[in-house]
């Protein structure tokens, strides 16, 4: 592909083949991106200087767009700050006046870093501002309210960096720009009030400056002046509308009295906004450039929230620019570099393009073709090319890339086939070593069937438990694996390990049973040969017997045989027979001999099998017993696995215990947790369920003790136990962020204890050796010291009785009374003392101040007396048949809002009585008076509220009680009003006199002011803030006491 390309350069330069000179010598060496750098900022410095110029006319728009699309070619404004610093801005106003216009396009329009990169000039706009505000009118007045104007923007988008430079958001985006928190609504609200201040500002000092009578929107030095009003107008559009909406927002979460402020801020820049859109609309320049909305008639009323809807965002319109008059063609004369330096002959120009060409032709920000200059055909192919070898290069090596990951994925892919086909192979030699393992045992088996029939079946028995019982165990075991790995099935698992011992147990009886039956079997056999020996060797016995016998007799015989050979002649016949005798005994004592032998070998055969039948006897014993010995000890085995089960099962919950209450301890301390709050009542309800706890596990880990099987209670209380000290802690935590910094203390303090005693506690439990000697009375102690404070922390409210609370309202209504009554008569003493003392203007705004605090006494006396007739009819109408305090006592939450709101008013003019004391001796401030008016109007508004709360639409004492809560409005306003006046009137007698001083002094005094001007401005934004805070916590203080979390768990 570079073959071609390069064929195409050896053309192009063939049929150029005069430029070739000129581009060696124009290069130098240097690259093509250094010369569209260079061609990018000389075009830049062109139209920045052309746009930014001394003469006084508007800025035209196309020298301004290169300005813009500069700052997104480089993504940022350095090029742009570059050119300018280099601008004399403070000697000469127009220019400073024109950079403004141009400056502000910028941040509009321009690339996002354009903000950051203008904040580090920010100091030097700030002392130019400050210089040109010296002068009192021209431009220099107009450039320093313009320069205040761009420092506010650039800060405002800075400090709030979801907003665009051209204020273009959706309603969407508004809303995320809040967090969604209230406080951070109140505060943008005010930025975009100060925002849009400095707008009008501007608007006001450019109309200010012109002659309105005549036509000055026509002439080059009114349209100077007005060209940057269409940038004001479109953010004055903007920030007009979030106004709007932001406070609409703030009304629906905050209370109307709180954002008086707001609203009186909103009205007067309104009035203004009207007016100037108004007369800008009738400027015959701006008709042709933009197309101004019109505000409506009356301001949005806040008060009422469906008045959202009514609202109809202003939208500016700008025409084409083809009907802008910049848009003709202008013959420019002016210097194209520097307006200061004398302009140069036009050959040398003329002759530099020719020799070089321009950047015309590539630079998509160059604007300046109407002068004739075209880039060089063979500088435009180099480039080209260049582009290319880079694309291609950049594919490459894309690609190359990409094999490389595709080749380690292959890689990983073919380790991973590896590693399976080996897992595979290990398994198969697996099975083959099992299935040679079943095939032995298979057949010895078969020969131990063999032997006889009934072992047979007795050893087919014992196998077939034994495989149950193999089974069995390897259930156990993978139920004991999955014990260990998930604690949700902990308390499942154990039961069915459980379960698993019950028939091990029945099977280990059984197995007992069949060893029993077989030595019974074993010691019957035994006896039956022991018996049939003995009938043996008994009748050999008496076949011997038999033999003596006989061989007596024989002995006999011979006696007598010899005794009758002596008389041969007389026992010869008798020797006849006793021959015949003799024959006879001998037959029969061989046959005796013949029978004893057969006898003698029946008994050897009985002796032999008897043995025989001994040995195999003996090993079918020692068979069983060696099977009944292994039975043994698997049981040993299963048993002792049952109890490490157990105990791992207990370990694992304490052990999840200990998680809960260390994250309970960690949370307490994030600072998320700060914003998290919670009521004393239900501080106490969890207290008092993790002492029931405490009571559970002591008795559940005495029955462990006692028997380890109990394991399964232990276990469930243990981790009962857990989340409910975890609970507490985490209550106990969110509750001292409701009460006084001592308290909130000490209850933080008994919060860490109850963690570590918990903790301390787990830790011995989880120990076998320290399990016995665990001691649940420290933890138990702590959650009582827990328990204690919030008792004490608890709203006195809740602990009045019936007969209490109606009293209490009694008593509240009447020293409110005799409060208001007090504070009347030391106004009138005040105002007594006054007229004796004061004189001229500090008595005649004494006295004012004091007739409308004593006019807001007596409506403050009528609202009471009508909120008392009121209350009387609500209490007569609602009670029926019980009497007034049971009434109370039943509506316990409407009563304690009245004693609230009886307190506030009672309070309230108390302190305005003693705030009023002190503007009238000249020692208090006028502020404190006017703040106390507005805390008793709220007050005796939620006085009016609580009363009407119950009571009918239609009585005569709710007109009389409404009557009476206007006539408090307006004497609060009377007060404001009259303070106001008063103060302005003291104020202007403090005239300052500068006479006297000389230039240092002055000078020095300025630097005091505007170092007192940016503490009071930090103090207020921190006062701010911690008002913020304040009216937080007063909600969050006010919502506990009157019971406000309890009644949406109530109504939830």
């Amino acid at each position: 592909m570079l073959q071609p390309a390069m064929d195409r350069v050896k053309s192009s330069m063939q049929q150029v083949p005069n430029a070739i000179p000129k581009v060696i010598r124009r290069t130098g060496g240097a690259n093509s991106l250094e010369l569209e750098r260079e061609n990018f900022e000389r075009g830049q410095a062109v139209s920045i200087n052309k746009a930014i110029n001394t003469q006084e006319v508007a800025v035209k728009e196309k020298h301004a767009r290169t300005c813009i699309l500069g700052t997104h070619h480089e993504k940022g404004a350095h090029t742009f700050w570059a050119a300018v610093n280099r601008l004399p801005l403070s000697s000469n106003a127009v220019l400073c006046w024109k950079f403004c216009h141009v400056f502000h396009k910028l941040l509009r329009d321009g690339h996002p870093n354009v903000i950051k990169d203008s904040m580090r000039n920010k100091a030097d706009l700030a002392d130019m501002s400050r210089m040109w505000g010296h002068l009192s009118e021209g431009y220099g007045k107009l450039c320093s309210i313009y320069l205040k104007l761009l420092i506010t923007k650039m800060e405002f988008h800075i400090k709030n960096p979801r907003f665009p430079g051209n204020l273009q958001m959706s309603n969407r985006q508004l809303d995320e720009a809040g967090e969604n928190d209230v406080n951070n609504f109140f505060q943008l609200t005010v930025e975009m009030f100060d925002y849009l201040e400095c707008e009008l500002n501007l608007f006001l000092g450019v109309f200010n400056s012109l002659d309105m009578s005549r036509s000055v929107s026509v002439t080059a030095a009114g349209q100077c002046r007005l060209a940057p009003l269409i940038q004001v107008i479109l953010d004055c559009s903007h920030l007009y509308d979030y106004t709007v909406k932001l406070l609409f927002k703030l009304h629906s979460c905050l209370p109307a009295d709180t954002l008086q402020g707001h609203r009186d801020r909103f009205q007067e820049q309104f009035k203004k906004l009207k007016s100037l859109f108004y007369r800008s609309s009738n400027l015959q320049y701006f008709k042709r450039l933009i197309q101004i909305p019109q505000l409506p008639e009356n301001p949005p009323n806040f008060l009422r929230a469906s008045a959202l809807s009514e609202h109809i965002s202003p939208v500016v319109v700008i025409p084409a620019e083809s009907s802008s008059p910049e848009s003709e063609h202008v013959v420019e004369t002016e210097d194209l570099v520097d307006t200061d330096v004398p302009s140069l002959p036009a050959p040398p120009e003329v002759k530099f393009d020719d020799l070089f060409g321009t950047s015309a032709a590539i630079d998509p920000f160059n604007f300046n073709s109407q002068n004739g200059m075209r880039k060089d055909d063979k500088d435009r192919l180099i480039e080209q090319l260049t582009r290319e070898i880079q694309a291609l290069k950049e594919e490459l090596e894309s690609f190359r890339l990409e094999s490389g990951r595709l080749c380690q994925a292959l890689r990983g892919r073919v380790n991973e086939l590896e590693a399976e086909l080996a897992e595979q192979s290990h398994l198969r030699l697996q099975a083959a070593g099992e299935s040679e393992f079943l095939k032995a045992e298979l057949d010895d088996l078969r020969r131990a069937r063999e032997d006889t029939e009934k072992e047979q079946r007795s050893l087919t028995e014992i196998e077939r438990k034994a495989q149950a019982n193999e089974q069995r165990y390897t259930k156990l075991k993978e139920k004991y694996t999955e014990l260990v790995q998930s604690h949700a099935d902990l308390l499942r698992k154990n039961a069915e390990v459980t379960r698993q011992m019950t028939v091990a147990r029945a099977a280990q009886d059984e197995v007992e049973a069949v060893r029993r039956e077989m030595q019974e079997k074993v010691k019957s056999a035994q006896e039956a040969a022991d018996r049939q020996e003995r009938e043996q060797v008994k009748q050999l016995q008496e076949l011997q017997r038999e033999l003596v016998s006989t061989q007596t007799e024989l002995d006999s015989l011979k006696t007598i045989m010899a005794s009758s050979q002596q008389s041969s002649e007389v026992l010869g016949t008798q020797l006849v027979a006793l021959e015949s005798e003799k024959a006879e005994l001998v037959q029969t004592l061989s046959k005796v001999e013949a029978e004893l032998a057969v006898q003698g070998e029946e008994l050897q055969r009985v002796q032999s099998s008897l043995a025989t039948e001994r040995e195999s006897g003996v090993k079918t014993a020692e068979a069983l017993q060696n099977q009944l010995n292994e039975k043994e000890s698997r049981e040993q085995a299963l048993e002792s696995q049952l109890v490490a089960a157990r105990w791992s099962s207990l370990q694992g919950a304490v052990g999840e215990a200990k998680r809960i209450i260390q994250d309970s301890l960690c949370q307490i301390d994030d600072p998320a947790h700060i914003s998290c709050t919670s009521s004393a009542d239900y501080l106490a309800s969890r207290c008092q369920a993790s002492l029931d706890s405490m009571e559970r596990l002591q008795s559940a880990r005495e029955a462990f003790l006692a028997d380890n099987t109990a394991v399964l209670e232990l276990v469930r209380v243990v981790t009962q136990c857990g989340h409910l000290v975890g609970d507490t802690i985490v209550q106990g935590s969110a509750t001292s962020h409701m009460v006084p910094v001592e308290q909130a203390d000490a209850l933080s303090e008994s919060v860490k204890t109850c963690g570590s005693e918990a903790l301390a506690l787990l830790g011995q439990m989880k120990q076998q050796d320290s399990l016995a000697a665990a001691d649940c009375g420290k933890l138990r102690a702590a959650l009582e010291a827990i328990l204690t404070t919030a008792e004490k922390l608890r709203p006195r409210g809740l602990e009045l009785q019936q007969g209490e609370l109606g009293d209490l309202v009694e008593q509240e209504m009447a020293a409110t009374s005799a409060a208001v009554e007090s504070a009347a008569a030391r106004i009138e003493e005040m105002l007594n003392k006054s007229r004796a003392i004061d004189t001229g203007i500090k008595m005649e705004v004494n006295e004012r101040i004091l007739a409308s605090c004593t006019e807001l006494m007596q409506a403050i006396k009528e609202l009471i007396l009508s909120s008392k007739d009121l209350q009387r009819d609500i209490v007569e109408s609602g009670r029926g048949a019980a009497s007034m305090k049971e009434f109370y006592a039943k509506n316990s939450r409407w009563t304690e809002g009245l004693i609230s709101a009886s307190k506030a008013v009672g309070w309230g003019a108390t302190v305005m009585v003693d705030a009023a004391d002190m503007v009238v001796q000249g020692k208090g401030k006028f502020e404190e008076l006017m703040v106390c008016s507005h805390e008793i109007a709220a007050s005796t508004a939620q006085l009016v509220a609580a009363s009407k709360v119950k009571a009918d639409k239609d009585s005569a004492n709710l007109h009389r009680l409404q009557q009476a809560s206007r006539g408090v409005t307006q004497a609060t306003a009377a007060v404001v009003a009259s303070t106001k006046s008063g103060k302005s009137q003291i104020e202007d007698t403090e005239t300052m006199d500068f006479s006297s001083m000389t230039l240092t002094q002055i000078k020095r005094q300025e630097m005091d002011a505007q170092v007192l001007v940016l503490e009071l401005e930090t103090r207020l934004q921190k006062e701010r803030e911690r008002l913020g805070e304040l009216r937080k916590k007063h909600y969050e203080l006010a919502g506990v006491a009157e019971g406000w979390g309890e009644e949406e768990e109530g109504t939830g």
